[in-house]
This record gives C-alpha cells, structure tokens and sequence, in this order.
C-alpha cells in the first residue's frame, strides 16, 4: 500500500440530475478490524441507480453522494483477522451489508445499501467488512460480475420465493437485467418459461436464451389470456413483475395458487387491482428485496454449475457515466449496463 496514491478518482452526484455527475478526489479509505479494501474493477448500473440519481426514491439523502451500487474488483488490503479472503482475490460486494443469512432487518434495508445511502461503488476503491463480498465466478469476467449483486439476485431470490423446480412455469416482462436473469436461472432449473417483449429482435434474443414462448405486448396489450393460452389455460406458477403497473394483467395470467413477486416500479408506482382477481384464485404476492450473501453464494453456485453468462447491453468508461445513465434511461437495449474502472 505505501506505494499507492492517498486519494483516488470517484464520481460525486452533487444534486439530483444526470448534470450533476461529476469528477472529484476523496482520501484513498483503509480497511479496519474485518474489512478489506477492493480495487473496483468494474461496476454495472440498475433502475434504483436512475431513481435515487433523479431525487425521487430517496429525496432526502445528504449531497454530495457516490452513486451506484453494484461491483466488481480485486482485494488489495486485508484488515486485521480476515481470513476469508487474501490479497489479489476476486470478489463482489454484496449490496446489502450485513443480511448474510435469515430475514432481512428494516435498518438493514433502510441504512446498509450500497449506493446510497452509503456510498456507492464509482470510486477507485471501496471498503467493506469481508463478510459482506462473495468470491467472483471463474468463468465471468469483472464486467460480467458486476452485474450479479442485484438484478441477478432479485430474480434468483423471487423464483426462490415461487417455488421454481422443473414443471413450473414462470413469466418475464421484458429484456432488463432482471427478467433475463429470472429467464436464464428458470430454464436452468427446468422451469416452462413465457416472456413478454416489444419487438421481433428481443423476441430472437429471448428465444436464444431458452424461453418457450414469447409475447409481443404491443401486439396483444391485454397479454393474459395470451400467457394463458401458451399454458394450456392453466395460468403461470410465477410471475417476476418487474413493471409495477402491469400488475392487472399479471393477476389475470397467474395460475390458481401461483404466486406474483413483485420487484420494480419502472411503469410506476401506482396501479388499480381488482382484489378478487387476488382471492379468488389464491394468489400469493410478495415484494422482493434482492437477496442475502447465503442466496448469492447458492445463485453463483448454479451460475457456475450451468455456465451462466449474463447479458451485457453496453460498456461505458467512467467519464462516461453520465451517457451510461442516458442509455439505462433510454432501455433500449437488452441486458445490463456496464462501467470498466481500470
């Protein structure tokens, strides 16, 4: 360490818009009792990024913050009694530090989120205590690993929460990180998977991947009964509802007894439901917050054991990051966004 600089590059939101991005050093941080320090290798950017970024999700976090929360690097300095990693290790910090198991706490899901409000990942380096990182898969790159913590996470942990096993099947809206993420673990384990998209290109890339059958919902806007057709009227076991304000026709294309985990809101944050479409066929719906270490450690497992690979949508230089969060507003692409940080 005594030949490393005393500050590093980091990327400070000095208000809430894409102008506010900027540039700035901070005092290079030292890892304590626990902790080690991780030279960032790659960060990747989600929708929670874009809406903390924008004032709406969090409009009293304190200014100047380091956004985003998901990375990858490579352990530089242990602290005193780690033993769970050695130097020149490859690893992921988890987003929510400190759920390493069981239940998550409410001051864990309200105050121990990377990306605000602790500081995010845009830095050269980040301290965080060793039980809250993963060892990087192998076979992915820092790129690729990046984009683990969260979206892949979300969706392993809402198919978890469904009960996927082979013979279910599960419903995915869209080509964002989660959805396919959601799509790729689904057929890893044997699940029937119907995908809804906007257009002939996604469609071939979502077949790629292994969905059964696919939906143009530009073309059939009232999609239910077309999820529930592909399904022989039976409606699907699992729905990743990442969209918020389609729930209406989730509720209608769910199977009796199926279950709705509801994980994103870029439709929106309100919606109306017809309440008996939700009693009277059983439905069971929970909202899903990403995952703990113990989740992540069983998703890499399945990860590696069926080589995974996650869909990268673009790469950006961190002086790029403002056009980073442009094209992640944009969506046009399927897949993640990425960030290479040398």
């Amino acid at each position: 360490m005594s030949q490393m600089a005393s500050d590093m590059n980091v990327v400070e939101a000095t208000g809430f818009s894409l102008d506010a991005l900027r540039m700035a050093r901070r005092p290079l941080p030292a890892p304590g009792q626990g902790e080690i320090l991780v030279r960032v290798r790659a960060a990747s950017l989600n929708y929670r990024d874009l809406a903390v970024l924008s004032g709406t999700y969090l409009p009293d976090l304190k200014l100047p913050y380091i956004p985003v929360s998901d990375c990858a690097g490579e352990v530089v300095e242990l602290g005193k009694g780690v033993s769970r990693f050695a130097v020149g290790d490859r690893v992921i910090p988890c987003y929510i530090q400190g759920w390493r198991d069981g239940d998550l706490t409410q001051e864990q899901r309200t105050s121990r989120t990377l990306g605000a409000p602790l500081d995010g990942v845009l830095q050269d380096y980040i301290v965080v205590p060793a039980e809250d990182a993963v060892p990087t898969p192998a076979a992915l790159s820092d790129e690729e690993a990046a984009t683990l913590p969260i979206a892949a996470l979300t969706a392993w942990n809402c198919l978890q929460s469904g009960g996927v096993a082979a013979g279910k099947s599960v419903l995915v809206q869209g080509t964002g990180g989660v959805a396919l993420f959601a799509l790729q673990f689904a057929k890893a384990l044997g699940a029937t998977v119907v995908a809804l998209t906007s257009s002939a290109e996604k469609t071939d890339l979502l077949t790629r991947l292994g969905a059964d059958h696919v939906i143009n919902y530009r073309d059939v806007p009232e999609w239910a009964d077309a999820v529930r057709q592909a399904t022989g009227g039976k409606g699907v076991d699992i729905i990743v509802e990442t969209t918020g304000t389609s729930m209406p026709q989730s509720l209608g294309a769910c199977a009796f007894g199926g279950f709705i985990g509801v994980i994103g809101f870029v439709g929106g944050y309100e919606t109306t439901l017809n309440i008996r479409q939700l009693i009277g066929p059983k439905i069971r719906m929970e909202g899903i917050v990403v995952g703990s270490r113990a989740m992540m450690e069983a998703m890499i497992a399945v990860i590696n054991t069926h080589d995974i690979h996650p869909v990268i949508a673009d790469r950006f230089s961190l002086n790029q990051i403002a056009d980073a969060f442009a094209a992640l507003k944009g969506g046009s692409k399927p897949g993640k966004i990425v960030i290479g940080m040398g």
